[in-house]
């Protein structure tokens, strides 16, 4: 018995001490996804890669707001919102833990506004992604056609095009 206790002795712990102590992670551990509001251009491009549509986004235009939000209880740790994102606006960390005692504590949401069509006043996009789309256009030098674009629908944008080629629409 002394024997095979001297032998345990000499191997050390099999064990680690979590949850009495933090874990030793790899280095490029995939853990929750971290928004950040600010550089979030609602763009929505994390929500059509996301495997299990853990994140959501839920237009109103009649409030002209746009609703972004994530279930950490769906979320798989893919990273492929981080990928996509163009801003950098999402970000995974080594956070793994993520007990809650109510299950709504997994939903992160945040709120955009969106922007009105300079031409006929609907919404049509968040405003955010206009402006991105903007400092673009001036970032590459643009001649300023498509930079006067911006702010207007698609529908309008069709409209003026044609009405520049001649063309007349019929209305059924």
């Amino acid at each position: 018995m002394l024997k095979m206790l001297k032998h345990i002795l000499q191997q050390g712990e099999g064990t680690v001490k979590y949850p009495f102590a933090p874990l030793e992670q790899a280095k490029d551990v995939r853990g929750k996804p971290e928004h950040t509001h600010e550089l979030c251009i609602a763009c929505a491009a994390c929500a059509a890669v996301c495997p299990p549509n853990a994140i959501q986004m839920d237009a109103d235009t009649e409030e002209g707001t746009i609703v972004w939000s994530i279930n950490y209880g769906r979320c798989i740790f893919c990273g492929r919102c981080e990928e996509r994102c163009p801003t950098g606006a999402i970000k995974l960390t080594p956070e793994f833990e993520l007990a809650v005692m109510s299950k709504d504590d997994l939903t992160d949401t945040c709120t955009f506004k969106l922007q009105r069509c300079s031409e006929c006043g609907q919404y049509f996009a968040p405003r955010k992604e206009v402006e991105y789309a903007a400092a673009l256009l001036e970032r590459i030098g643009n001649d300023g056609a498509a930079y006067e674009n911006v702010g207007v629908c698609l529908d309008c944008k069709r409209k003026h095009t044609l009405d520049m080629q001649g063309v007349k629409l019929e209305r059924k």
